[in-house]
Parts: C-alpha cells; structure tokens; sequence
C-alpha cells in the first residue's frame, strides 16, 4: 500500500496567462514560490482553480514541470488529472510520472454523467496504471458525478488510492467512510467554507481555493483547527468565511484570482469559456477585499515560518 504524508494547506494553485490568453509558465512558477515561501503545506497544480480543462496537454506537462522545479522538495506537488475519458486520464497520469510529481488527483471522467459503478471503473482504472499515490476528488456540484463513501470504499482495495478530496459540503462523508473503511484513506477537505468542520470529523489537508490571496491566513486557520485551539480559529474563521464562500460560487475560479490579483500575487485572467466577472460582481469581490483587508486580523502562533 502507498504510504503519503500528506497534510495541511494545499493551494489549488492559479494557472497565469497574458493579456492574449497563452499560458505564462514564468508567472505561475512565481505564484508558486510565493506560496511557499508564505508556508503552505503543499501544492495542487492543474485543479479546477488551475484550469485544467482549459489547457492543452502539452500545457499541462509544462506546469508539472515547472511545479516540481519551483518546489525543489520544499513541498509536495500534485497535478490535477481531469479528462473526458478514462484513456486520456492514464496518459495524463504518466505524464504526470514522466513530470516526477508527488501525486495526483483525479476527478471523474468529464462530460459523461456516470453510473455509480463506472464512477468506480474510472477510478480503478487510473489508478491501475499508475504508480503515482492518486487522490480522489469528488465534487459533484461542478462536475455532476458524485463519488460516495460507497463508491470510495469500493475501491480500498486498490493500493494508490490513498487519498480523498471531499468538495460536497457534506462533513458528514468523512464519518460514513470512517465507519466504512476506518483510516484507509487520507482525508483532505476540498470545500473553503466548511473547513474547520472538515477538519473536527478527521481532514488531515485542506485543498484551498482563497489561500492563494491568503496563504498565512488560510494555512494558520488550518493548523489552528488540527490543534483543537477553537478559540483562536473561530474569530479567524469567522473574517474569512464571507471570502471562503466564493469557492463554492459557479464563478469560482473568476472570483478567486480577482482576489490574487487584488493581494498583487497573480492576474484575474481566465480562459473562456470562463468569462471576467461583471462589472458588478467585480464590485462586490472588491467591496468584500476592502473590508476583509480593513479588519485583516493579527495572526496567532501557529508555528508557522516568517514569509521569505
């Protein structure tokens, strides 16, 4: 069985790109070496913030490449696998081996609204042809498939499944799957704004949209939970939540790199069919900043080291 160390805050890093669209590696590999050296846990490349369906594959191999170079082992880095097929998903995940990543995560096969027992399928066979420790991600109001605990559970038996990504906002997942299978899988909360509850019914990781605009912030909230200090997470948590709710938005991945852009860590552009926000919805993320950054609250002690 693959063994992972998986915890913390995971950025579901932004993919950059010029004024004309085309992918800037450069500039992402920037936001990356930033996150790190604000302290995050790890990095999700090529995620559903990352764009993934937006990039063509040679794309997509540049970004796993820069990633692990922009890590240097600092963190762990996996890439995102999100395909219309289950054939394309097992390329993607050897590239993804060639890239020499961590890990990857894999979403259902796109497009195709499956069966419980092709969801399955699909799973197993990427997972089957890999080597790579896989993370499941589940987040059925994006991508219409929902992967269960009874579907989760239903592939323990294949040894590079190691992980979980709950998107849903249903906590409750994490304890049937507990009481399914025990500890079988690493639980990771994929969901912003139901983070500290993921966190008291067993999630070791956090996937995280808004920690990309704020990395210190999102990763103290997290370690704040893990260490049972509520008290002291729940005023943090509390500021950040109106911000943390943009992750479950349709526009999230728009909203979220308004928010980078604003903290001058990335550009708001995104690939069609993705579409910049209207100039009133702009309004309303920049209103949400400015209060957000008006009230931005002293940080406890987490242990968390000085940003480089």
């Amino acid at each position: 069985m693959a063994k992972v160390s998986w915890s913390g805050v995971y950025p579901a890093v932004t993919t950059q790109f010029r004024d004309d669209l085309s992918l800037d590696v450069e500039a992402t590999a920037r936001v990356m070496d930033a996150l790190i050296r604000d302290g995050v846990s790890g990095l999700i490349v090529c995620g559903t913030v990352g764009e993934n369906t937006a990039l063509m594959r040679p794309e997509k191999i540049a970004l796993m490449e820069a990633a692990k170079d922009v890590a240097r082992g600092r963190v762990p880095v996996i890439s995102g696998v999100a395909e219309f097929t289950t054939a394309f998903a097992i390329e993607t995940a050897k590239e993804a081996a060639r890239a020499g990543v961590d890990g990857i995560m894999v979403m259902p096969a796109l497009v195709y609204s499956a069966k419980p027992h092709e969801t399955a399928a699909h799973f197993r066979g990427v997972a089957t042809a890999t080597d790579l420790p896989v993370m499941v991600y589940n987040n059925p109001p994006i991508y219409k498939n929902d992967v269960t605990p009874q579907i989760l559970a239903s592939l323990a038996d294949c040894e590079t499944i190691v992980c979980f990504k709950e998107s849903s906002g249903d906590t409750r997942r994490f304890i049937d799957l507990r009481n399914m299978v025990g500890d079988r899988f690493v639980l990771f909360a994929g969901l912003d704004d139901v983070v500290v509850e993921s966190v008291m019914v067993g999630a070791v990781g956090w996937v995280s949209g808004m920690s990309n605009a704020f990395p210190r912030e999102g990763e103290t909230l997290f370690r704040l939970a893990r260490a049972g200090r509520y008290q002291e997470a729940m005023p943090l948590y509390q500021w950040f939540m109106p911000l943390l709710h943009l992750d479950a938005r349709p526009d999230l991945v728009q909203c979220i790199k308004l928010c980078e852009h604003l903290m001058g860590r990335g550009t708001h552009l995104t690939r069609p069919p993705r579409l910049a926000l209207t100039p009133a919805e702009r309004g309303e993320i920049e209103a949400m900043m400015k209060t957000a950054l008006a009230h931005r609250p002293t940080l406890p002690d987490v242990g968390l080291k000085t940003a480089a």
